[in-house]
């Protein structure tokens, strides 16, 4: 039992939320600051960007406030296919991240990006690619950009299955602060704020996060978050833009649990059999932004970045397989530098008479890493399997044209050449992998789309791209190795919105990716694996948008059928996945959200024998704009539950070899990381008043009714609360 709470509450964590909204200032202006203002009549422009494939999307910041706090990874399933879940007992290291039939791990091939900037790291000591999102800080973001395929010039390692790329805030209208606590000792505080928004335009935030979720052994997840962003016109026709980024947090994971312990009782669902996972991070990142529009309707960009990394990661899969007295735990230590930018001119013309853009551009990127693996016990290393230095150099030019010949058919193309040099040193002569060497190496691909219509509002799209991913470079300087692995893609699409471009879009994709055989290398064993080609192929068939009045919603279904080219399954590609959200803005300022995820049966090793369970969760989201009016702000109250009817359901699952102390031998079995809860519910309401905050009584609700009765009734029995002591104050 947890001190106050108990562990059986299973279903929900409660979270009870204060925050204040206050306005700094009016909304930042609109025009050039260097240009006369002009009287002109207000003007609502109805529209979207042009599309180049079927499966392109935005997520816009409404959708995402209306996901649960707390993790940013949570977002991606606003996209359809893509499943994010924890594998480690408990938040802390990176996600994993289901795509277009991909187990991309920790992101080996989905590339993400922040502003442009890359967040996958190469050579990671965990896993190549390896994409932990908990650095950026939700309420910053004001959309996501989302492409499926490798058809975009702009975009290299890591983007075969797609690209995210979370966009930041100029500004924000309303100063915030926030802060929350709830059951399992869950707590965040946020604050963010504009001080500016004129011709110097400012955002500021900073998160810190704990949990101990609901594992026997406790969490104690910390992380702090700090965001700054700077943005300015130098001329009457640039913007320049400044950000960093600084996250560190520390963990203690529970790990995956035997299939055999817990379903004889010999250990919780919720237990350990190692309770010395987890580990520490820390990520500091700086950007520079900056376009010049010319008079000729060119734009001159050029960005830059430059990154710090740290990691020290303890697991144990095993437990005794390999070493019956001390244990098989592993440690992974990572240090890096990362640098990098690209620079780039584009320009509108008129070519033949037909509308006309041209881009050439050319990327850099430099990781110097320092990557180690090792045994230990309780932490305290014991050993050195691999320890290397290495240094990965890319040059990424591209060029790309998009023509518009007929006012019903656009077409869309480039070529992206990669040029990379791996460097690596071993730093151990004892280890029994001992990586050293140099090469080079490159690839040229070439990427078109063609996108007809709208006819009826609607438009049809055809897209060829190829894409890669870079090698850990410890493999890639092996003999016979392929430092780059090609995927082709092809994808036919459609997107209609039959009742008008306000109303309900309709979306449907068919697919097909091919990756080529390659050598990889195994982060948690230091060891190199050959990995045969493979074919993944799929549809995908999505709607979102206003149905009726308030009512709007937002569904996807995919299907996926991915194998190795000789018939084997490859292991943990999802096949089935669907989630569907229905979003209802009630009068007097109430959005209510139901959304629900589901994930379907999945092979956990290649002959299709073992396979995972399919689950389904649902989560309600409520948010309530408080009609009160305060002196410096308003009031908001929200409420998340998360797994409303209490599912149980395995997180992430696999199927391996391992040994428990009171076992002879190795079994094969099925390892799963269980989740059953989190719920957040709460109000958002300080007031400030003369420069003091004073809070808000809070509600608790007994428990004597089933949990979601009992959320739903306290929630609004809550606002009435609120409204009459706040009415006291005013007093």
């Amino acid at each position: 039992m947890k001190p106050l709470l108990s562990k059986r509450l299973l279903s929900v964590t409660l979270c009870v939320c204060l925050v204040l909204a206050l306005c700094w200032g009016d909304r930042a202006s609109a025009h050039d600051p260097d240009e006369p203002e002009l009287e002109v009549p207000e003007v609502a422009v109805l529209g979207e960007k042009p599309v180049a494939a079927s499966s392109q999307q935005f997520i816009p910041d409404k959708e995402i406030i209306l996901q649960p706090q707390g993790r940013p990874a949570q977002i991606l399933r606003l996209i359809p296919g893509f499943v994010a879940v924890e594998h480690s007992g408990g938040a802390g290291k990176a996600d994993q991240y289901f795509l277009r039939g991909f187990d991309a791990d920790h992101g080996t091939d989905v590339g993400f990006f922040l502003d442009g900037m890359p967040i996958n790291l190469r050579t990671h000591a965990h896993g190549q690619g390896y994409t932990d999102l908990n650095f950026i800080i939700p309420e910053t973001i004001e959309g996501v950009d989302v492409h499926k395929g490798p058809y975009l010039p702009e975009y290299g390692d890591f983007a075969t299955a797609g690209v995210v790329n979370f966009r930041t805030r100029d500004t924000v209208k309303e100063g915030l602060i926030q802060g929350a606590g709830g059951e399992y000792s869950t707590q965040r505080y946020l604050l963010m704020l504009s001080p500016t928004k004129d011709r110097v335009r400012t955002l500021f935030a900073a998160e810190g996060f704990y949990t101990n979720g609901p594992y026997l052994n406790d969490n104690q997840y910390y992380r702090t978050n700090l965001f700054g962003k700077v943005t300015t016109n130098v001329t009457g026709r640039d913007e320049l833009s400044l950000q960093a980024t600084f996250l560190q947090s520390r963990w203690d994971g529970s790990g995956e649990i035997p299939f055999r312990a817990a379903s004889t009782g010999l250990l919780d669902r919720f237990g350990s059999v190692n309770p010395y996972e987890g580990g520490n991070t820390l990520r500091s990142t700086g950007h520079l932004n900056y376009h010049y529009d010319t008079t000729s309707g060119g734009e001159f960009f050029a960005n830059a970045y430059g990154q710090y990394y740290r990691l020290d990661l303890f697991t144990d899969f095993t437990f005794f397989l390999n070493d019956p007295v001390k244990g098989d735990g592993f440690a992974q230590f990572d240090r890096r530098a990362i640098y990098g930018g690209d620079i780039g001119y584009k320009q509108r013309m008129q070519l033949f008479g037909m509308p006309t853009i041209g881009t050439v551009g050319f990327q850099t990127r430099v990781d110097d890493v320092h990557a180690k693996l090792g045994t230990q016990t309780l932490r305290t290393p014991t050993g050195t399997t691999i320890d290397s230095d290495a240094r990965t150099v890319s040059y990424s030019p591209f060029v790309k044209a998009e023509v518009q010949p007929f006012s019903w058919l656009r077409l869309s193309g480039g070529v992206r050449g990669e040029f990379f040099t791996f460097d690596v040193s071993n730093r151990c002569t004892t280890c029994a992998e001992q990586p050293d060497g140099r090469k080079g190496s490159g690839i040229v691909l070439p990427k078109m789309s063609m996108i007809v219509g709208p006819w009826v509002g609607t438009e049809f799209f055809v897209n060829y791209g190829e894409g890669f991913h870079s090698n850990d470079a410890r493999s890639a300087v092996t003999i016979g190795a392929s430092s780059l692995a090609r995927a082709r893609s092809y994808e036919v699409g459609i997107r209609s919105r039959p009742w008008g471009p306000q109303g309900l879009e309709l979306i449907a994709t068919a697919w097909r990716l091919d990756l080529k055989s390659e050598l990889v290398l195994v982060g948690d064993e230091g060891t190199t694996d050959i990995r045969g080609a493979t074919r993944r192929q799929g549809v995908e068939v999505a709607a979102r948008g206003q149905v009726w009045g308030p009512l709007y919603v937002n569904g996807s279904f995919t299907w996926t059928h991915a194998e190795f080219r000789n018939g084997d399954a490859i292991p943990l590609a999802p096949e089935y996945t669907a989630y569907g959200a229905a979003i209802l803005q009630w009068p007097e300022g109430l959005t209510s959200q139901l959304q629900a995820t589901y994930l379907g049966v999945r092979p956990l090793i290649e002959d299709r024998s073992i396979t995972s369970p399919s689950w389904i969760t649902f989560d309600l989201s409520e948010r309530y704009r408080v009609p009160v009016k305060l002196p410096h702000g308003r009031l908001e109250a929200f409420l998340f539950v998360q797994n409303l009817f209490n599912t149980k359901w395995e997180q992430a699952i696999f199927a391996f070899e391992s040994r428990l102390r009171n076992e002879a031998t190795g079994v094969n079995d099925i390892h799963f990381v269980h989740f059953t809860i989190t719920g957040n519910f709460g109000c958002r309401g300080h007031r400030w008043s003369n420069g003091n905050l004073r809070s808000l009584d809070i509600w608790k609700p007994a428990g004597t009714l089933p949990f979601c009765d009992t959320l739903i009734i306290g929630f609004h029995q809550f606002l009435f609360r609120v409204l009459d002591r706040i009415r006291g104050f005013q007093q």
